[in-house]
Formats: C-alpha cells, sequence, structure tokens
C-alpha cells in the first residue's frame, strides 16, 4: 500500500533540499513517503542536496562553548528559548552563561548531571522552570556535551548562535582556535576518513553510481568514476582533508603538521542554532 503524500510532507522536504516541489512530490511517490530514501532519490537524480547534519539545535537559544582553566576539559551548551527577543537578551545570555560556569565548577558530565547541580541553593532544573514562568516562553537544555583532551580549544561565533569545542593532542592555542574557525566555517563531518560510518561511504558511493548511470556512462565506468566522487565527499567533509581556510595551499593536516608535527586533533563537537 503507497504512502499518502501530503502538501506538508512536500514542503518539509523542499526546506530540507531545495529541490522544486514536483521534483519533491516524485521523490516522496518514489519512495514511499521515506523522507531520508527521498533525499537519496533526488542525489540519485543529479540534485545538489546538502549533506545532512546532525548538529542543528533549537531555532533560537543561546551556546556557549568554554573549557577549564588548565584547558583540560571544555563543555559545549545550548538553552533554547522561542523567539530571538529573549535569546538576544543580556540577561538571558548571562543566565546561559551561569548555568556553563556551574557546568564547569562542578564537572558535570552529562544534561542529566547539569540539571542536578545546585547554584544559590536552587537546581539548575528549577532555576530554569523559574526563568520560563518569568519570560513566559518554553525554554530548556537541548544539548549537552563534554570534551577531554590534552588540550580543548573552544570558540563561539555569531552571538552565541554556535559553539565549537576542539579536542587536541597538545596545548595549540592559536592553531586550536584557527581549527575552531575551520569547523565552524566548513562544518565538516568527521576528523578524518576512518571517523566517517562505513554506511555513510557505502550510501555516498551508490549514489555517485547511480548519478553517473543517469548521465548515460557505461556500467564500466560507474565504479571508477564513483571512487573519485567519493574522495571527493572526504575532503570536502572531514577536517583533516579539508583546505584550510586560512591558507587554501594547505590542507588542515599540512597546517597542524606545520605548527607541530605532533600536533593532531582527536574529536570535535560544533553545535548551532538554526
Amino acid at each position: 500500500m503507497s504512502a499518502t503524500i501530503t502538501a506538508s510532507d512536500i514542503n518539509k522536504l523542499r526546506q530540507a533540499t531545495g529541490a522544486g516541489m514536483l521534483d519533491c512530490r516524485k521523490a516522496l511517490t518514489e519512495s514511499n513517503g521515506d523522507f531520508e530514501a527521498a533525499i537519496d532519490w533526488l542525489r540519485k537524480q543529479g540534485q545538489k542536496v546538502a549533506a545532512k547534519r546532525s548538529d542543528r539545535e533549537a531555532k533560537e537559544g543561546v551556546i556557549i562553548a568554554q573549557t577549564t582553566a588548565d584547558g583540560k576539559s571544555g563543555i559545549v551548551l545550548c538553552i533554547s528559548a522561542e523567539t530571538d527577543f529573549v535569546s538576544r537578551n543580556p540577561e538571558f545570555v548571562a543566565f546561559v552563561q551561569s548555568i556553563a560556569n556551574a557546568a564547569i565548577e562542578n564537572n558535570t558530565q552529562t544534561a542529566e548531571e547539569l540539571n542536578e547541580v545546585v547554584i544559590n541553593g536552587a537546581k539548575v532544573s528549577e532555576l530554569i522552570n523559574d526563568k520560563l514562568a518569568a519570560i513566559g516562553e518554553k525554554i530548556g537544555i537541548t544539548r549537552f556535551e563534554r570534551v577531554n583532551a590534552p588540550y580543548v580549544a573552544s570558540y563561539i561565533h555569531g552571538a552565541n548562535r554556535m559553539g565549537v569545542l576542539v579536542a587536541m593532542s597538545k596545548e595549540a592555542a592559536e592553531a586550536g582556535r584557527d581549527v575552531a574557525m575551520q569547523i565552524a566555517a566548513m562544518n565538516p563531518l568527521a576528523v578524518d576518513e576512518k571517523s566517517i560510518a562505513p554506511e555513510t561511504i557505502a550510501r555516498e558511493k551508490e549514489i555517485a553510481i547511480e548519478q553517473i548511470k543517469a548521465e548515460g556512462k557505461p556500467a564500466e565506468m560507474a565504479e571508477k568514476i564513483a571512487l573519485g566522487k567519493v574522495n571527493k565527499f572526504f575532503k570536502e567533509n572531514t577536517l583533516m582533508a579539508q583546505p584550510f581556510v586560512k591558507d587554501a595551499n594547505k590542507s588542515v593536516a599540512e597546517y597542524l603538521k606545520s605548527v607541530d608535527a605532533d600536533l593532531t586533533v582527536s574529536q570535535f563537537v560544533r553545535v548551532a542554532l538554526g
């Protein structure tokens, strides 16, 4: 039995992909209403569709990225709000900052732990409920991450609308900030090729092969050309292979090596509103 495709489904796919209405309708019909399969169908037809990202949080709110004094640990915290009127309010930003400070001071590891942290005699969860009652908007912790490493760099971009943490093999403040800004600007999916899930690689290869066939190229050529497309995917979507934003003649890996032969990135977290 085929799924019923609604105008809302079509609009959702249009918003996510930028594809035309008729193409979105056909993609959903061909994939029996499966949203992810519809995105793949569009890509297989050669449509330019943005890679799926998991770093997006609420449309409005405040994000804080912050490290401990010794630089060996960092947190990124997102507290959502319903309007930019609240999220841009200095008092609300200060409120979120106070919770981030408490997370650092209490070595908090999870959002659940953070809700139980006490500030001036009240739990964070109680403070959030009080703030909700005072401003009349739904607010809450939508993301909390902690990163531990020999050195952690942090970066906040765009009036607390994005936060980045970078775990590095040794202390390198300037390089850490450069790489954090790279992550903010270029939005890589993973540190390197080894960090990409095998199923993601297989999916990209399958899509590439279908694109090549749709272009009318022989099947025997498809595999070879597809490998080239997958390698391009790695270059665009893995941090170490990306061209360094401050010097496009170097990859990020080459930039780090020029700073210190032993300097590497093991992990990063990027959280963004929108």
